[in-house]
């Protein structure tokens, strides 16, 4: 049975379904079609990918498609977000336990963002890689993505830097992401721990202090 062969009928249209409320049901059909979708992606890429396909994977009609999305670029980016808060939280979990220094929570918070990476091969080339010119709004949200990244990890890394250089956090991390995906094109090599070590090289920058 489909995710979508429910019934959600009261005096408004519409009554809970095995206990979840209308709201609830619409909430659990996006995540079905964001968990589809990255894995579809994944599978076949962006844009040998339709909208169809990504519906069958998860299991709904066509119609809770556009209940929650008013295109596929906007269940791209949906899946974007939702890989990129996965991946900040394991970041941040991995220096939270690393300790106090600098330099090992630095190479914790790489380790971990380089081995989700290889983890999850597939969707790290669709989201790291393939998703760069698909459109100017995708482009943007990619950029201030990455804007984040280098801002969390100054604070976590160099916490001491009260006026953040913005534009040297944004270089940092987009070093540190095309480390990440001339690692990918070479097909995971160097080691990992070889790989993290030289990134770590550039992201101490950040440590520098604040002039």
């Amino acid at each position: 049975m489909g995710i979508d062969s429910v019934i959600e009928t009261n005096a408004d249209g519409a009554r809970p379904y095995r206990g979840l409320a209308p709201d609830e049901r619409r909430a659990q059909r996006r995540a079905a079609l964001i968990d589809a979708a990255i894995e579809t992606y994944g599978e076949r890429g962006y844009r040998a990918s339709t909208v169809k396909g990504v519906c069958a994977a998860a299991g709904l009609t066509e119609r809770y498609f556009y209940e929650s999305f008013e295109s596929s670029e906007a269940l791209l980016m949906a899946c974007y977000h939702h890989v990129n808060a996965q991946l900040f939280m394991q970041i941040a979990e991995a220096a939270e336990a690393a300790g106090g220094d600098t330099k090992a929570r630095g190479r914790a918070m790489l380790s971990a963002y380089f081995s989700a990476l290889q983890a999850q091969p597939r969707p790290a080339r669709v989201f790291l890689m393939e998703i760069r010119g698909v459109s100017p709004a995708v482009d943007a949200a990619f950029d201030e993505a990455l804007a984040q990244m280098g801002a969390a990890a100054a604070e976590v890394i160099a916490p001491g830097n009260t006026a953040p250089n913005t534009l040297l956090q944004t270089g940092v991390t987009g070093g540190v992401v095309h480390i990440a995906m001339r690692w990918i094109r070479d097909g995971y090599q160097p080691p990992l721990a070889e790989v993290v070590e030289t990134a770590l090289e550039l992201g101490l920058v950040l440590t520098r202090p604040a002039k």
